[in-house]
């Protein structure tokens, strides 16, 4: 039994959850509309560029968490999950996900954007196993800020390292789908990495190594190989 990995925005999913979450946000009128999107749209270009500061970006997007009691939180986020997330699940990924499962492989997605975003998502994929960056709670309300390492770029390797362990797992005929080229740290650690939908760099890295390059947006799954 193999472990299968799936990174979730632009890869599972046909767009970018976090993004959306915050876009969802301003329509709500939780944030200022303006200052909101400009700084939103402002740090998903440095993360499209590779030039994204994590702590700064999370310090921004973690700050409405703490800022509304969680009963609206949860609310929104079933809104945000029916009107924002259920048209970027296409059926290419769920059958994606579902021949890794007839295989009886071990499924995790490991993704950037928080774990109150993604939790519900990974559940509605089927896929029982996540690695997200956390939200820090104290009493049960979010303070803003991290718990723990931020699983992006290298973050991500070694949050999977730590999991792997609590897990009594290995990266032995594991596989990683990923569309950024901010997941090129990880994607170099597994048996095999798998651009999907990649973005320019990676599609470049991908090319030079040999990878298998396959898309997800179509009506049918693209063969792997």
């Amino acid at each position: 039994m193999a472990l299968a990995i799936f990174d979730l925005d632009n890869t599972l999913l046909a767009g970018d959850s976090d993004y959306l979450w915050g876009r969802f946000l301003a329509d709500t009128g939780a944030v200022d509309r303006a200052w909101y999107e400009q700084e939103n749209e402002r740090y998903y270009r440095a993360y499209e560029a590779g030039t994204l500061d994590i702590m700064e970006f999370l310090r921004f997007s973690l700050r409405p968490l703490k800022e509304q009691p969680l009963d609206r939180l949860l609310a929104w986020r079933e809104r945000f999950l029916e009107q924002e997330i259920e048209p970027l699940i296409q059926p290419p990924a769920l059958e994606l996900v579902e021949r890794h499962r007839r295989a009886g492989d071990t499924l995790l997605i490991i993704t950037a954007t928080n774990r109150f975003v993604t939790e519900p998502i990974a559940r509605r994929l089927g896929v029982p196993h996540l690695i997200a960056t956390e939200p820090e709670q104290i009493d049960g309300r979010y303070t803003g800020e991290v718990s723990g390492i931020p699983s992006f770029r290298e973050g991500k390797v070694e949050r999977l390292q730590q999991w792997l362990q609590d897990h009594g797992e290995t990266l032995r005929g594991s596989s990683f789908y990923s569309d950024s080229h901010n997941d090129i740290p990880l994607l170099e650690r597994v048996e095999r990495p798998v651009a999907v939908d990649p973005d320019r760099a990676l599609a470049a890295h991908a090319r030079r190594h040999g990878w298998p390059v396959i898309s997800l947006r179509g009506a049918e799954v693209p063969g792997q190989e």
